[in-house]
């Protein structure tokens, strides 16, 4: 499930301000950077605060208002770049897209600034430091840490993937019959290898071709075995 942009306020009780990470599962501060603006679909641009970048998420916390602060995982990130167009953004930012659950609506009713935030449908986020020169940097942590999170692979990808249940269907080989070398040999080089169009009627693959094998080394063959025999009974 995608969990998207949400409310983070878990704020370390030492004074220092830092969030408060999910160490026991491994998460890990990999960088901060201090002085960043944060701009959530088509609203205004909110006050700085400090980027803290993590090994499952970003954090966004407010350094004005200590109650306010946003979190998205690195699986809800889809796309993350550095824009530097001043006809798509009016500063350079770190642009990031943000995964939505697929039962939001689609209407953009979440970007409008006279309306209350709802952080589900935010589809986009602009992180804009003070510090221009620091997007590089921040790029590339960003990329270090979405790779320390792949997309999960779904179940029956991993069924494809392992090999043992493909099922192919006669029209769906290549067989080369035009070819003279070695054209017994184009479906399948094992001879016990069991590949056809399976279906839970019949339990059993079904023959994958009924082969034709019109190779005239095959009747030469056959025509020197009749006559050895005939001289034999001779």
């Amino acid at each position: 499930m995608v969990a998207g942009l949400r409310e983070f306020a878990l704020r370390s009780r030492d004074g220092s301000g830092k969030p408060v990470l999910d160490e026991s599962n491994g998460e890990e501060l990999m960088h901060v950077q201090p002085s960043v603006a944060v701009a959530l679909g088509n609203r205004p641009v909110e006050s700085p605060g400090t980027l803290y970048i993590t090994s499952r998420k970003l954090i966004w916390l407010s350094d004005v208002d200590m109650a306010k602060g946003y979190a998205v995982d690195f699986l809800s990130i889809s796309l993350h770049a550095v824009s530097r167009d001043p006809e798509a953004y009016s500063s350079p930012c770190i642009y990031a897209q943000i995964e939505v659950g697929e039962d939001e609506d689609d209407d953009d009713s979440d970007t409008e600034s006279t309306e209350v935030l709802d952080l589900s449908k935010i589809r986009e986020m602009r992180l804009v430091p003070s510090d221009s020169t620091q997007l590089e940097t921040m790029f590339d942590v960003f990329c270090e840490c979405a790779e320390l999170n792949p997309e999960p692979v779904e179940e029956e990808e991993e069924e494809e993937e392992s090999g043992h249940n493909w099922v192919f269907s006669a029209d769906q080989m290549d067989v080369r019959g035009g070819a003279d070398e070695d054209a017994e040999w184009q479906i399948s080089q094992s001879p016990t290898s069991v590949i056809g169009h399976s279906n839970g009627d019949e339990g059993l693959a079904q023959p994958m071709l009924e082969l034709q094998i019109n190779d005239q080394r095959f009747e030469d063959a056959e025509e020197m075995v009749h006559e050895s025999e005939t001289k034999d009974h001779h």
